[in-house]
């Protein structure tokens, strides 16, 4: 007959409790940074948020100190910049989700061939460059070529960034699937780009589009990049050809002027809000699907 240990039970309780307090109290460190964000964002953002700040262009600098100096909120908005973004992004990712999702099919299945060996290398390269190095490398190629700066530049910039993330998580979701998925398609007498796009792609569905959204939610707020290469619009453009602007340089600009530092906050606010939106978006999709 087994004799319990009660004192060796007592212990392990005693320690998964202490563990547990200490995971609760480290996450609850971790959340105040992110918390004290929100809030100052929330505090200094609101005072902006009106109907004219999506609906009219960014203000000059004489309009924002005329309104200053009689007290009044900043006159204008940032539909400008909620346009750039909403074009910048569109063509990013008209170039990069079907560019990565091939080539994260393509190292699932030849995981082994010298081909994957250097795209997998070139991807892990281009994840860990700094976005102002993929902004100038995108101002040699685009920009100096064409003499002007522009939003399919940009777009081509963001893409590259976008690119490793799409890659790396298409292939992983891929190698999770169970063989027996493609080997019952191949059995059935489908060609193998049919089982590729009906059967693997459809089954991994959830890992693509949460990477994409990853893909997406980080190349929204980027700003090097499109320095670089969008430059940035006092007017509303839908030219892929003509600089554009977007929320990320707006704030960029606003911070160099002194009389436009409240609107900082708001658009801020405005791009934090955007991508909660995205992310909760994405994830009833996922879960709809999943069902």
């Amino acid at each position: 007959m087994r004799i319990i240990n009660t004192s060796s039970i007592v212990y392990r309780q005693l320690k998964d409790k202490a563990f547990f307090i200490a995971i609760c109290v480290l996450s609850s460190v971790m959340a105040i940074p992110l918390i004290a964000i929100l809030f100052e964002l929330i505090q200094k953002g609101y005072k902006q948020i009106s109907f004219p700040f999506f609906t009219e262009t960014a203000p000059s600098t004489l309009d924002a100190m005329m309104a200053k100096s009689a007290g009044e909120l900043i006159p204008g908005g940032i539909v400008n910049g909620i346009t750039g973004t909403l074009l910048i992004v569109s063509i990013a990712a008209l170039i990069a989700i079907p560019t990565g999702i091939l080539g994260g099919v393509y190292l699932a299945e030849k995981p082994k061939s010298i081909f994957s060996t250097i795209v997998r290398f070139l991807t892990e390269l281009i994840q860990g460059t700094p976005s102002i190095i993929i902004g100038v490398i995108a101002y040699a190629w685009i920009v100096v070529p064409f003499g002007s700066y522009s939003a399919i530049a940009g777009s081509i910039a963001l893409a590259i960034m976008m690119l490793p993330l799409i890659v790396r998580s298409t292939e992983e979701t891929l190698k999770m699937l169970p063989r027996s998925l493609k080997e019952a398609g191949l059995a059935l007498g489908s060609s193998y780009t049919n089982v590729v796009l009906k059967v693997l792609l459809p089954s991994a569905f959830n890992g693509l589009f949460t990477g994409i959204l990853l893909a997406i939610s980080r190349v929204t707020g980027e700003t090097a990049p499109l320095m670089l290469t969008a430059l940035g619009s006092t007017v509303i453009n839908w030219d892929i050809n003509n600089p554009t602007s977007s929320v990320s340089l707006l704030i960029w600009e606003f911070y160099n002027d002194p009389y436009l530092i409240d609107l900082i906050w708001s658009s801020s606010l405005f791009l934090l809000l955007l991508i909660l939106a995205l992310n909760l978006i994405a994830k009833y999709i996922v879960q709809r699907t999943s069902r």
